[in-house]
């Protein structure tokens, strides 16, 4: 596949604040991207200098092989995008606003209007003004004005904020379609791996301005960490026995009784040979009342990622 979005050494500086620094990202056509950081990570600044809006202090970007600069405008008319909160004409029906994006876009069919309110669910506001609708229907209206064009480029940045969690199917099956049947190269960023992991096929991780993990989404689940989770009647006795065997076992915070959360291995050989550990226990005369190899969930998977960097997600 040909590369589509592509930066090189993308470097962002505010004074002596790095805001994105270093930055080599490269997405491939008909490839969802997501693009994954805690708050202020440099997420939206590295998406405005893809879109030519702020300049990079250093290194460049490209869309479709073009450099992105300012007078580089041609470049445009294939791209779609969302940068933090959508805005529209205030005073005018959301029909109105889509047929302006027509005009703007030059787009010469008219019933592109009708075709992105179907897609977007908006038909029943199509006269309503853009002011008294939801924040979620103010976020399907900015998706209709990136989509209405049927641009071969999308950049997202936090589309889904604000939608119900229908509207978020709705949206992430959408991407999908674009993406699987009309070869929509789609950059969407979000500071939720939960969400990103169900449409993307690569992942780039940043933390304050600096790419600190990238991976597909095999990858993604082969770094999630398991572990052999158990129980029983006495733990303490339990815990003896599997620490002699050389068995780290994480005990659950003894302070607060009433979580009753159960014992964690994550020595590989436990999870693999989960058998092994309860002979040992049976023989042992304190057999498991509770025994499942869990997965680490996707949230605690991108806080231990931003900490190994060397932050903290707030």
């Amino acid at each position: 596949m040909s590369e589509v979005i592509n930066t090189v050494g993308l470097t962002k500086l505010y004074g002596k604040t790095c805001a994105v620094g270093n930055l080599n990202l490269t997405v491939k056509k008909g490839e969802i991207f997501g693009f994954l950081g805690p708050n202020g990570a440099g997420k939206t600044t590295t998406i405005r200098m893809l879109l030519g809006m702020i300049s990079p202090t250093s290194g460049r970007c490209f869309l479709q092989g073009k450099r992105v600069s300012g007078d580089s405008t041609d470049i445009w008319n294939d791209v779609g995008y969302i940068v933090e909160t959508p805005h529209s004409y205030p005073e005018l029906t959301v029909r109105e606003n889509l047929e302006i994006v027509c005009r703007l876009r030059d787009v010469g069919n008219k019933k592109c209007v009708d075709w992105i309110m179907n897609k977007l669910k908006l038909e029943e506001y199509a006269s309503r003004k853009a002011m008294h609708i939801s924040l979620g229907n103010a976020q399907r209206l900015g998706i209709a004005k990136a989509i209405i064009h049927r641009p071969g480029i999308l950049i997202l940045d936090e589309p889904t904020n604000g939608l119900d969690p229908e509207g978020i199917v709705e949206v992430r099956e959408l991407l999908q379609d674009l993406a699987e049947n009309s070869g929509v190269t789609i950059l969407v960023s979000s500071h939720k791996l939960d969400e990103i992991s169900r449409i993307a096929t690569n992942i780039a991780i940043i933390h304050q301005g600096r790419l600190v993990k990238e991976m597909d989404d095999r990858q993604l689940k082969n770094e999630l960490k398991k572990s052999l989770v158990l129980d029983g009647k006495d733990r303490s006795a339990m815990i003896s026995i599997l620490s002699k065997a050389g068995y780290m076992v994480e005990n659950p915070d003894e302070r607060i009784p009433e979580k009753l959360s159960a014992l964690k291995i994550q020595n590989r050989d436990a999870v693999r040979n989960p058998e092994k550990v309860v002979t040992l226990l049976v023989n042992a005369g304190h057999p498991p009342n509770l025994l499942k190899v869990e997965k680490e969930d996707l949230e605690s998977y991108f806080i231990r990622t931003i900490e190994e960097a060397g932050g903290n997600q707030k």
